[in-house]
């Protein structure tokens, strides 16, 4: 089973995947909102929930993660370098997280943020912010680092077959799916240029502040719930 889903306000794209034999589930990056929608879908199939993870800590919506540990018994997991406190699995380049007789690799693509991740699955790149849609996550905070991105980008997910689809963290423009191949030959920031330019690019975006992250950022460290993590010590 594969779904993704869509919010419109951050238009961040959140997944859920499963394997059909046992009914173990993975969800990546889910947005807090839309917990009651998850909850009746994974009911609805039958699904357990076993794993919650997230591409990185989010600056533009509060994670689902924690609440889906609540309600539904999943383990949180984040990048070791995100600092994000309550979560159950600290993750690194390498881990592999199973579920029934599925697998996903985890891959360390930072650039975005210190701790981004990206993830595979079968045939599938789940990226987060590191790799979108013609575009790339912006690294004018949190740690970013255009230099370091690039590397992520050109020596990590690029070497994957061109064949292979990326499933991004957020699109803008109503795109959902897109693959190496593609995102090699006419991706904008990426196709054609050598690292100082790609970092010449990111340096003048003079993208605006997002108008969450004062508040999504120490949220989604103790994995969208400050106050139950708090009150655990």
């Amino acid at each position: 089973m594969f779904k993704q889903f869509y919010d419109e306000a951050s238009s961040t794209l959140t997944y859920l995947i499963a394997d059909e034999v046992t009914k173990e589930a993975v969800m990546i990056d889910p947005v807090n909102k839309y917990i009651n929608d998850y909850v009746s879908v994974i009911q609805q199939h039958g699904l357990k929930l076993k794993y919650a993870l997230e591409t990185h800590v989010h600056a533009d919506h509060i994670t689902a993660g924690g609440e889906l540990r609540n309600q539904l018994g999943a383990q949180v997991g984040v990048g070791e370098q995100c600092g994000a406190a309550c979560a159950d699995l600290q993750l690194n380049d390498g881990d592999e997280l199973y579920f029934g007789q599925e697998k996903i690799t985890v891959i360390a693509t930072p650039g975005h943020t210190a701790g981004s991740l990206s993830f595979r699955w079968q045939d599938k790149l789940f990226t987060g912010d590191t790799l979108l849609i013609n575009g790339c996550g912006r690294t004018d905070f949190q740690g970013g680092d255009a230099s370091i991105l690039f590397d992520s980008i050109v020596n990590q997910l690029f070497t994957f077959p061109d064949e292979t689809l990326v499933y991004p963290g957020h699109d803008y423009q109503g795109h959902r799916v897109s693959n190496i191949g593609q995102e090699k030959l006419i991706n904008p920031r990426l196709a054609n240029k050598s690292k100082s330019e790609f970092v010449e690019i990111m340096a003048n975006l003079k993208l605006a502040k997002p108008q969450l992250i004062d508040v999504a950022v120490p949220a989604n460290q103790y994995c969208g719930m400050p106050e139950s993590c708090a009150l655990q010590g």
